[in-house]
């Protein structure tokens, strides 16, 4: 089994073309830190409990 994330399925982010494709839900999270640092430069220690939340429904199983 494996886990995916797309930054456009995120409010906001629709233009943004970066997905990730994990072997482990604990990966796909690294990515997507790595890729808001990287590609939107925020900061993923900032992100409050209500945004994480958020972004773990934008996790799929593939």
């Amino acid at each position: 089994m494996a886990y995916s994330y797309a930054c456009a399925d995120c409010e906001g982010m629709e233009a943004c073309p970066g997905k990730v494709v994990a072997e482990t839900e604990d990966e796909v999270w690294k990515l997507m830190e790595l890729h808001a640092k990287i590609a939107h430069n925020e900061d993923a220690s900032k992100w409050d409990d209500e945004t994480l939340a958020y972004l773990k429904t934008l996790i799929k199983i593939v």
